[in-house]
């Protein structure tokens, strides 16, 4: 049976440049804005960085249409 010798090298990525929270606005296709939520930087649990961002959206045509929004923006390569 043949060894693997080879080992795997990983190299955590960092974004030293990153803020610590975006505002995200969320429109359709004709520009109109449903709404914003706020992502603020995160550890997550899986060891990865990024950022994490939740709220309520209405549809503007349709105020009685209330959407929730969960977010996750995943640094790649950040887990390593």
């Amino acid at each position: 049976m043949a060894k693997n010798n080879d080992t795997v090298s990983t190299v955590k990525t960092v974004d030293e440049k990153a803020p610590q929270a975006l505002t995200i606005t969320i429109t359709d296709g004709n520009g109109k804005s449903w709404g914003t939520a706020i992502a603020v930087s995160k550890q997550f649990s899986t060891g990865s960085t990024g950022f994490y961002g939740s709220g309520k959206l209405v549809n503007p045509e349709n105020p009685a249409a209330r959407y929730q929004l969960g977010i996750n923006l995943i640094l790649i390569g950040s887990k390593g």
